[in-house]
C-alpha cells in the first residue's frame, strides 16, 4: 500500500492542471449562462409586454464573470478541495500539511488564479511542481487517485 499513499501526495504537473482549469472555465461558462438566462426570464415576467434582451455591459460582465469565477473556486477549494475540473483529472488543492484549505486562503488563491492565469505556467519550470499561486498561499495540487 505504500505505492498508493505515494501516488496520493504526488504534485500534480501542468497538464492535469490545465485540462482541469479548461474544464473549469467551461463550468463558470455555463453559471454565467445559467445567471443571464435567469435575469432574461425574470425580465420577461415581471414585464412581458416591455419584454427586450438585456443589452450586455462590458464592465458589467466583466465583474460578474470575476465574481462568478473567484466564488466558484473558493467555495469548491474551500470545501472540497476538488472543482469539477479537478474531480475529473483526480486532483485537489490542499494546503500546509495536506489540510483543505482554509475559507481566506482559498478566496485569496482564486483571486490571484483568476487574475493572473497565466501563474499555472510556473508549474512546467518549478522543481516542486507549484503554480505562482501555490508559492504565495502555501497550497499544492496532489493526485488523489491512482
Amino acid at each position: 500500500m505504500a505505492g498508493s499513499a505515494d501516488v496520493a501526495h504526488r504534485t500534480a504537473g501542468v497538464v492535469s492542471r490545465g485540462v482541469a482549469a479548461v474544464i473549469d472555465l467551461v463550468v463558470v461558462g455555463m453559471l454565467l449562462g445559467s445567471v443571464y438566462l435567469g435575469l432574461v426570464l425574470a425580465r420577461l415576467a415581471l414585464t412581458p409586454g416591455a419584454f427586450r434582451f438585456p443589452a450586455l455591459d462590458v464592465v458589467f460582465s466583466t465583474a460578474v464573470c470575476f465574481g462568478v469565477a473567484v466564488l466558484y473556486l473558493a467555495g469548491c477549494w474551500s470545501v472540497s478541495g476538488c472543482t469539477a475540473g479537478a474531480v475529473v483529472m483526480g486532483v485537489q488543492v490542499v494546503g500546509r500539511r495536506a489540510a483543505r484549505l482554509k475559507p481566506v486562503v482559498a478566496l485569496g488563491r482564486a483571486v490571484a488564479c483568476v487574475v493572473l492565469p497565466i501563474g499555472l505556467g510556473w508549474v512546467a519550470v518549478d522543481a516542486e511542481r507549484r503554480s505562482l499561486q501555490d508559492i504565495v498561499f502555501g497550497s499544492r495540487v496532489i493526485y488523489v487517485r491512482s
